[in-house]
């Protein structure tokens, strides 16, 4: 059985490898520029090929040789080869790419489906808005474990993506003290009043245990300036309102629909990420 939260690339991978199957090219190690990094990993069938370890005419080679495997086992290429990203490749990286092969087939699933498991960082997303619906949908194939969290009824939509939950809380800022350490955090509720409970929340938590590494509340610099004067009456330091962003999303992408905003935050999320 696959798991549920395996990257979209690697679901296909194992679909297929129930079936037939493959080589599994992945990048063992590198020196200089290369396309791809140590890790990155390609299976080869037959007739297709799910992943990339970089493109152009070094991916090709390795198809070939991956297929030339699967067609004479027998006769199999060796586990390693080194391809040098040069002229002979027709490719200017410079770098150096040794790549492994490795034949697997549907014995090979158990394994495969744990060491492909791609390690999800979890949002907490507050908010059954018209964003926070976009958000939802923007995120969801992105390296993201998103839940989805209102105090209200009814706000969800019936079909939500794989790697979304959704979450009722009352008072919503009390699924704050639930979050998964490490948590990014994203606030947009139907209220600024939820707003403002959810960012304190967060800050008592951030004080406390040090786990939150973003926390993004909706708005604009005059909403931000009005919780700030509230939350240093409430006893919360310069240095601790600092860890809040407000505005959120990505500096220099102005507009106001929905799915605007999503993809400009979804890119700062994915900015925390090699942070």
């Amino acid at each position: 059985m696959i798991p549920r939260y395996l990257e979209p690339c690697a679901e296909r991978f194992l679909t297929l490898l129930a079936r037939q199957p493959a080589v599994l090219v992945r990048v063992a190690s590198t020196r200089g520029s290369v396309p791809r990094e140590a890790g990155a990993w390609m299976a080869v069938f037959a007739g297709s090929a799910v992943g990339t370890i970089g493109g152009g005419h070094l991916e090709y080679q390795a198809i070939a040789q991956a297929r030339a495997s699967l067609a004479a086992p027998a006769e199999a290429a060796p586990a390693l080869a080194r391809f040098a990203l040069g002229p002979s490749l027709g490719q200017c990286c410079g770098g150096v790419v040794q790549l492994s092969f490795e034949p697997v087939s549907v014995r090979d699933l158990p394994v495969l489906a744990q060491t492909l498991r791609t390690g999800l960082t979890p949002v907490a997303l507050f908010g059954g808005g018209h964003v926070g619906h976009a958000l939802a949908q923007v995120l969801a194939p992105l390296p993201f474990l998103i839940t989805w969290i209102d105090s209200r009824d009814g706000v969800f939509p019936d079909q939500v993506p794989a790697r979304v939950v959704c979450e009722h809380s009352g008072p919503v800022q009390s699924a704050v003290a639930r979050l998964a350490p490490r948590s990014r955090v994203l606030i947009m509720s139907f209220s600024h009043a939820e707003d403002l409970e959810v960012v304190a929340a967060c800050l008592k938590r951030q004080r406390e245990q040090a786990d939150l590494p973003y926390v993004g509340l909706i708005g604009s610099k005059t909403k931000w300036a009005t919780f700030r004067r509230r939350l240093e009456a409430r006893g919360f330091s310069a240095e601790e309102l600092a860890h809040i962003t407000c505005p959120i999303g990505v500096p220099g992408i102005t507009g106001k629909e929905p799915e605007v905003i999503a993809v400009s935050v979804a890119a700062q999320l994915l900015q925390t990420l090699t942070a």
